[in-house]
């Protein structure tokens, strides 16, 4: 692994975003919003990306070394703003590997601060969940959420295409259209109560605007990143250890494993912002 700690100016410890693409940058997006005094640094394993697809210790492998890299960075603190990182990599991390190779640093990730809240979103105690066939197979939101309301009911939907649409720019198009009321009719049909939408993939707030055309007017859509940006405040703000070692000077620094000028060009979009990237290898 190559050391890019130069690249990190001596004294700060920013927090760390990880995901294996681009989706992540839709939840750093919250983060600095909510947290806009912070450092933050963000990498995406584009060169390995999609995860989805790949086997629990594939995904763990490539994980904890993102993970290990934002350390060598002086991070204190990692989310992984990736579901399926969060649902393959992240327990045997916290509790195999940074014990052993950083007790005091922590690593977090986006289904826990997701689920412990979304059923104070149901009246009916009915949630729906939009997401990648990876995540939905590993169950690990009807899992996670029954632990904090054990009973509501979970109604799961994969929608294979919307990450697609949304990487190619598709996003305003009849084609993307399509495909929404497709996934939302499958939905519905399955549990026609649902009152709360999670949209458990960093891609798809992106698509938010064009999901909420075609749900009943009744029913709350709720995108991943401002729960992860609440709950990470609250956390610092009940971790005084972990918040002090994090630096704030506001500033915002990009990598990636793959091209900087594609990570840019669809970066931006994601962010909302412009996005100057650099290039390391693992």
């Amino acid at each position: 692994m190559r050391d890019q700690k130069s690249e990190i100016r001596n004294g700060e410890a920013p927090i760390g975003v990880f995901d294996s693409g681009y989706g992540g940058l839709t939840v750093l997006k919250e983060l600095v919003k909510t947290l806009p005094q912070y450092d933050f640094i963000y990498l995406g394993d584009n060169a390995r990306a999609p995860y989805g697809n790949r086997s629990f210790e594939t995904v763990y492998e490539y994980t904890l070394q993102c993970v290990q890299w934002f350390f060598q960075q002086g991070c204190p603190l990692v989310i992984l703003a990736c579901n399926t990182a969060s649902a393959k990599a992240l327990r045997t991390i916290q509790q195999n590997d940074l014990p052993k190779i950083a007790p005091d640093k922590r690593v977090l990730g986006v289904i826990r601060p997701t689920t412990e809240v979304i059923g104070n979103y149901s009246e009916t105690g009915e949630i729906g969940i939009l997401a990648t066939l990876g995540t939905v197979l590993s169950g690990s939101y009807p899992i996670e959420i029954i632990k904090f309301f054990p009973h509501s009911k979970i109604y799961q939907e994969a929608c294979p295409m919307w990450v697609p649409i949304v990487e190619n720019n598709e996003i305003d198009t009849h084609g993307a259209d399509f495909f929404i009321k497709k996934n939302l009719h499958s939905l519905f049909h399955k549990g026609p109560h649902i009152d709360v939408v999670l949209l458990a993939c960093t891609h798809y707030p992106l698509l938010k605007h064009r999901i909420q055309q075609y749900l009943p007017i009744d029913v709350k859509l709720i995108a991943q990143g401002e729960l992860v940006a609440k709950s990470l405040k609250d956390y610092l703000q009940r971790h005084p250890e972990t918040e002090q070692t994090c630096s704030k000077n506001g500033s915002r620094l990009f990598f990636t494993t793959d091209a900087t000028e594609d990570f840019d060009n669809h970066g931006s979009v994601f962010f909302g912002a412009p996005v100057n990237s650099r290039h390391i290898v693992l």
